[in-house]
């Protein structure tokens, strides 16, 4: 295989890449390699490919391997010619697209203070204030971008799609959707994707 994306089959940012590498195409010409790697303890092959240690990452033959998952699917995008990133809406797309992988990061965030702190060390201060960050940035897409969601699929959607996708999947107790109503629809919807059902996170 020319490429091999260094991989976790619980992160978002590893999802959104998934998601691209199908709705793209490319899905076939990509090798999966599953590795087990924390914040705190990252696997020696994410940190070959990736000196931060993050995954995703995507190895390839014919150039040095690139990382963070905006870089990868912008990659995926111009090497399939897919038009996820379409010029005309270029900003909007990229603006939701760093609305969601924000909403991620919260997540994420959230989830590591749980899991990877000492209880005694935990500060529930912290995890609110990511929650925060998530229910507003949820908030802004639910009152101003329903109109955009309704477009043709683009990478701000995958996302999106993503982002929401991992809320429930670990923090579940928390209802997004309070509020939220047309986005909630709009991800009922969404996440019924061939390409979205496929990639549903797992431990």
């Amino acid at each position: 295989m020319a490429m091999q994306l260094i991989y976790s089959g619980a992160s978002p940012f590893v999802r959104k890449v998934r998601v691209a590498l199908i709705e793209t195409g490319l899905d076939a010409e990509v090798e999966k390699r599953p590795v087990k790697t924390t914040a705190l303890e990252s696997a020696p092959e994410a940190v070959a490919a990736n000196p931060l240690g993050k995954i995703p990452a995507l190895t390839r033959d014919d150039g040095p391997a690139i990382y963070d998952s905006r870089v990868i699917t912008r990659y995926l995008d111009a090497r399939a010619g897919a038009g996820l990133y379409p010029e005309k809406r270029l900003w909007e797309v990229l603006t939701l697209e760093a609305t969601a992988d924000g909403i991620m990061e919260a997540g994420v965030l959230m989830v590591y203070e749980h899991r990877l702190r000492a209880e005694g060390e935990r500060s529930e201060t912290w995890r609110e204030a990511q929650w925060d960050k998530a229910t507003r940035a949820i908030k802004a897409v639910n009152d101003r971008w329903m109109s955009h969601l309704a477009g043709p699929l683009d990478m701000g959607q995958v996302a999106l799609g993503c982002a929401l996708g991992y809320l429930d999947f670990r923090l579940g107790d928390r209802d997004w959707r309070r509020g939220n109503e047309a986005l909630a629809e709009w991800y009922a919807r969404f996440s019924q994707r061939e390409s979205m059902a496929s990639t549903a996170p797992a431990d």
